[in-house]
Formats: C-alpha cells, structure tokens, sequence
C-alpha cells in the first residue's frame, strides 16, 4: 500500500466557496414592431362569413404589401369558424326545454405582421382598420437581433456579481479568490415605461400615434468564487 503525503491530502481538500448572483442590464431602442391583426366577418351563413372574410383579408394583404411588408414578415397565425347562437329563455318548467339555435357565423383570420420601418406603424395600424382589421391590434416592440445587447448585459451582471463578492469578503475579512464556475440564470426583454418613450414625430398626423420607448434585456448569473484564508 502506498502511502500518500500528508501535503498532497491537504491540497485535495476543497477550499471554502463563496456563491453570488449577479444582474446586469442594457437597453436599445426597438428596430421592428410585431403588429397582431383579425379580420371577424359575421354573416347568417358560414359560406357568407368566408366569403366575406377572405375579400376583407386579402384587401389586407395587399395593402401590407404595397406599404413595402416583405412577404416574410406575413403570416397567417389563426384562422376559426364558430356558429352564433340564441339561447331560449326557456322559464316555462312545463315544456321541454328549448335548444339554442343557430342564428349565424362567425369567421376570423388572423395576421400577424413584423413591420421594420418603424416610421410606418401609425399608418399601417390605421389604414389596416379602414381595410376590415376590427379584432387584435397587439402590439410589441422588439428588436431585430438582440445579441449585442444581451452581451451588453452580461458583461454588466458579471461586474455586479464581482461587486457583490468584494464587498462581502471584505466584510468578513476574507480573500476573494478564483471564479470557480459561471452560470447564466436566465434573460429577458422587458419594455421601458412610457414615461420614457418617444412619441414618432415622424407619423402622419392622421395615422394612430406610436411610442416606441425602448426594450432593457435583464441577463442574471450565478458566479462562484473560491475564498483565501
């Protein structure tokens, strides 16, 4: 058997640790919009609401597409026909109880647009109303390739996470030694309050006014360091 030397044990011997969270954060104005649209056409029969419904949507389409919405930033992200219904009273307990009955039919289709030009948004959101869009209108600002700026952030949550493990060994009059293992929580896009946001000046001044403020990606990490005796 072996023997092993006491120094060579006494460096196996895991040196105390010191786990931290670190948050950083960047922020950039968007570069694109992601418009949500619905066209819902009712109509006694459900061949009538088609009809209907597609010559509204397509009036659609083509207005995206003049307006310079490249066909990839168009698609179709819904598409429902339900019956309307009327449902009897039915208060009279002496008599069968009514069924409801079809009155009519709905049908709706949805579209979902990125518009790049931000300068557009107003007039595209208001032309698409006059158009026969009378259902979503959900709108998000993002941006195009958000890499950078999540870069940005993480270089910002590391320094915090260096701040913090400086500040708490000195408090406890320890080292602070090697980073040891790094791991990224989690990120997220997340809109400024519109206290802060710029309104497009830009617009037409019929079309539907737009702030387009600015998104702050949140990036956390987990970092931990070795301490020194």
């Amino acid at each position: 058997m072996m023997a092993v030397p006491f120094a060579a044990l006494a460096d196996e011997t895991p040196r105390p640790r010191i786990v931290v969270t670190g948050e950083g954060q960047a922020a950039s104005a968007p570069d694109m919009a992601i418009v949500s649209m619905v066209v819902l056409q009712e109509k006694p029969t459900a061949r009538e609401a088609l009809t209907a419904n597609n010559e509204a949507m397509a009036k659609v389409l083509d207005a995206m597409k003049k307006a310079g919405i490249a066909e990839r930033d168009l698609q179709t992200s819904g598409f429902n026909i339900e019956p309307r219904y009327v449902y009897p009273d039915n208060k009279d307990n002496t008599q069968p109880p009514e069924a409801p009955k079809i009155v009519g039919y709905a049908v709706s289709n949805s579209l979902t647009v990125r518009v790049r030009d931000l300068k557009k948004v107003g007039d595209i959101l208001d032309q698409s109303v006059t158009l026969g869009v009378n259902q979503g209108g959900n709108l998000t600002f993002t941006n195009d390739k958000p890499e950078a700026i999540v870069e940005e952030a993480r270089k910002n949550a590391v320094a915090n996470a260096l701040a913090k493990a400086k500040t708490l060994t000195e408090a406890a009059g320890v080292g602070l030694g090697k980073v040891i293992e790094i791991s990224e929580q989690s990120y997220s896009p997340r809109p400024m309050p519109m206290g802060q946001a710029k309104m497009m000046a830009a617009a037409p001044a019929d079309s539907v006014p737009i702030a387009t403020g600015e998104n702050t990606y949140n990036v956390n990490v987990s970092v931990t360091f070795e301490l020194k005796n």
